[in-house]
């Protein structure tokens, strides 16, 4: 098993930026690919980004393309998504998941769950 947990949430205003970090313990996260999600008040659960086990390849919703980098560290068992050009839109809470899978971008797909962290945009 691994387990992940998130950081990095806050408060900012609108076009501002923030980092997200997701660590990992108890196995290796080269192991896995890595995706972020979010959900934010009244709404399902949500795509955002994925990586694969290497991090050669990246995929991303079409709401934040362009706006999100997500990335990794395999020797720092962490993975990353930096946000820029930050709206209201995006206030959720934010979730970085393991799969055993290289890049799915569905949430069923997924075997581990960390426990979110809280972004909230300003306008």
């Amino acid at each position: 098993q691994v387990q992940l947990v998130e950081s990095g949430g806050g408060l900012v205003q609108a076009g501002g930026s923030l980092r997200l970090s997701c660590a990992a313990s108890g196995r290796t996260l080269s192991m896995y690919g890595m995706g972020w999600f979010r959900q934010a008040p009244g709404k399902e659960r949500e795509f955002v980004a994925v990586i694969n086990r290497s991090g050669s390849n990246t995929y991303y919703a079409d709401s934040v393309k362009g706006r999100f980098t997500i990335s990794r560290d395999n020797a720092k068992n962490t993975v990353y998504l930096q946000m820029n050009s930050l709206k209201p839109e995006d206030t959720a809470v934010y979730y970085c998941a393991a799969q055993y899978q290289g890049l799915s971008a569905r949430d069923d797909s997924y075997n581990y769950w960390g426990q979110g962290t809280q972004v909230t945009v300003s306008s």
